[in-house]
């Protein structure tokens, strides 16, 4: 006989079926392959820049180890109820739905936990949360490609991943795992965020690429994605995050949060969203 060979269904492969979060349209994934790129900061910004174009959105804080969704969102110390179906019941702040194992776990106390339980938290995350009347459902990734990736791409159909990755060849090596490690589990790339392209000075108006020039869009056209964000580095992209106001509510008419603006709505028109003018 000629032709490809049948592909067995996934339960026969050993592989979970993937099923829908119940009440959520689309699901996308924010990852890189390396902390410290600004990954969390991006998908925090992404998630409520897209609540500016009339969507519903919900961010869940996928990065077990390390949440700081808590932190950037200005929900510390709050904790979530659970409604009559034992669901738990997202957190909300400026417009969009949230949930962490920041909110279950105290501050200073660390999870250590081996693959099995990381999977089980991430089913429940996913499961057992009232995420019911979403557009999107945000999934801000932990870093590389680990136990909590391989359960949520396992688990759920990925609409598509929003790579993050700074301009630097380090970052680059491991953001392009990350691109691989989609395409292997057929998640389709929405594109690459360049983080931290460049700093322009404030005193003598000097345009500085303190992580290299144009990494991220020769990186970009070697996997054959587009880049959809350049995120020049500022300090006021951080301090607004460690102060719980992301730049898109601290300062809606800054370069930076035009960036992130002009981000959600690649990413709605990727995923075939009708676009609305943005939420006064």
């Amino acid at each position: 006989p000629t032709g490809p060979a049948p592909t067995l269904p996934r339960m026969a492969r050993g592989l979970p079926t993937k099923k829908p979060i119940e009440g959520v349209r689309h699901v996308i994934a924010v990852a890189s392959g390396k902390g410290g790129v600004g990954k969390s900061t991006t998908a925090v910004n992404l998630a409520v820049a897209l609540s500016h174009l009339n969507l519903r959105i919900g961010l869940l804080d996928a990065d077990l180890f390390g949440p700081s969704i808590p932190t950037m969102l200005n929900l510390h110390n709050q904790n979530p109820t659970i409604n009559e179906m034992n669901h738990l019941i997202p957190l909300q702040n400026y417009g969009i739905k949230t949930m962490s194992m920041g909110f279950l776990i105290p501050e200073e106390k660390p999870v250590v936990w081996r693959g099995l339980m990381v999977m089980k938290a991430m089913e429940q995350l996913l499961r057992q949360v009232d995420w019911s009347g979403l557009d999107i459902l945000v999934v801000d990734m932990p870093p590389g490609t680990g136990d909590t990736q391989l359960t949520l791409t396992q688990n759920v159909p990925l609409d598509g991943a929003v790579i993050v990755s700074t301009p630097q060849d380090v970052a680059l090596k491991d953001a392009r795992k990350g691109v691989e490690m989609f395409k292997t589990v057929d998640v389709p790339i929405l594109g690459l965020v360049q983080n931290m392209s460049s700093f322009h000075c404030p005193n003598c108006n000097h345009t500085t690429h303190i992580f290299g020039q144009d990494g991220g869009l020769r990186q970009a056209n070697a996997l054959g994605i587009d880049v959809i964000g350049d995120v020049p580095l500022h300090a006021d992209v951080c301090a607004t995050s460690d102060m719980g106001t992301p730049i898109v509510v601290a300062q809606p008419e800054g370069i930076h949060a035009k960036v992130y603006q002009g981000l959600a709505r690649k990413v709605a028109e990727k995923l075939g969203l009708p676009i609305q003018s943005e939420a006064s």
